[in-house]
């Protein structure tokens, strides 16, 4: 089965039957189908035009909330296609949870359920996230960023970043360190000195970020000091005094409550662009998918 929610479908896009966008290419649902009494066809309708809303081509019906054989779990079972001629029409399942807050999909996971999936992260993104930031003062529209500076996917990213903020001057946009140390040794140096640049001035932050990026491949046992070092220097900083802020307890506090934050969203991997709550994986969505993504979400959440 596609990951249906993991960011984006790689198929076409969304417009709810039965509101009129388009004409209805499904079966007639038969309420046999409906044995759970939650979650309602409401619900699940309202938490599928929050994933796929971005796209008006898609087209989608629900066709079963059926009960399960674990107390409490309903199997929900959606028609989808798309508005093309001769849009071939696929099925797919999922289980909503007891709470009603959480739903059990095919290659996602466990992930946020309901009419606003995505309200609980973006409150978290709204409280907790503390990274360095540019663009608009307020949160209405925020853009988290998690990134590891050690990482090849988001040395990519960072000129989707960069156009995002060109083409977004609403937004708040926000680095937020996520340092893979499993797989990335000099990943949790980099975000320490990382969290010192940003304490001496935020947007020196920037600077630092994109010359570490800019020379990623010297990241070695050998060579992350002097990466990190030039870097600072660029920033225009002293790097005697980020280098001896970076070993402190404080430091790597607030490193690890960054990774403890993007563990807490149910971020995998980086980058993740976190919309007003939404994870999206940054270099799997084409930039203009992106965009009515950010755009969509933006309007739901009732950003101008």
């Amino acid at each position: 089965m596609k990951r249906f929610f993991a960011g984006v479908v790689v198929m076409c896009g969304l417009a709810a039957v039965g509101m009129g966008q388009a004409a209805d290419p499904f079966p007639a649902v038969d309420q046999k189908y409906f044995t759970a009494t939650t979650p309602t066809v409401d619900t699940v309708n309202a938490f599928l035009k929050a994933q796929w809303g971005f796209d008006p081509a898609r087209v989608w019906k629900v066709m079963a909330v059926q009960k399960t054989a674990a107390e409490g779990i309903s199997k929900v079972t959606v028609f989808l296609a798309d508005t093309t001629p001769n849009a071939k029409v696929q099925s797919f399942s999922f289980y909503a949870t007891p709470d009603g807050n959480h739903a059990i999909v095919d290659g996602s996971g466990v992930i946020p359920f309901g009419a606003k999936p995505f309200a609980a992260t973006r409150k978290m993104m709204q409280d907790r996230a503390d990274g360095a930031s540019h663009g608009a003062a307020g949160k209405e529209l925020l853009l988290v960023e998690f990134a590891d500076m050690q990482c090849p996917h988001c040395k990519t990213a960072q000129d989707t970043m960069k156009q995002l903020a060109v083409d977004f001057p609403q937004a708040r946009i926000m680095y937020q360190s996520y340092p893979l140390t499993a797989i990335h040794p000099s990943a949790f140096q980099a975000a320490a000195y990382g969290v010192c640049v940003q304490k001496a001035k935020n947007d020196a932050f920037f600077v630092f970020a994109q010359d570490v990026f800019d020379h990623q491949e010297a990241l070695t046992a050998e060579g992350t000091a002097g990466v990190l070092s030039g870097a600072v220097t660029k920033a225009g900083l002293d790097p005697a005094a980020i280098a001896a802020c970076s070993t402190t307890d404080a430091t790597k506090a607030a490193v690890n409550a960054s990774v403890k934050l993007a563990e807490d969203a149910q971020i995998e991997q980086t980058p993740t662009l976190v919309v007003n709550g939404r994870l999206i994986t940054v270099t799997e969505v084409p930039y203009e998918t992106l965009k009515k993504m950010i755009a969509f979400q933006a309007a739901a959440d009732g950003v101008k």
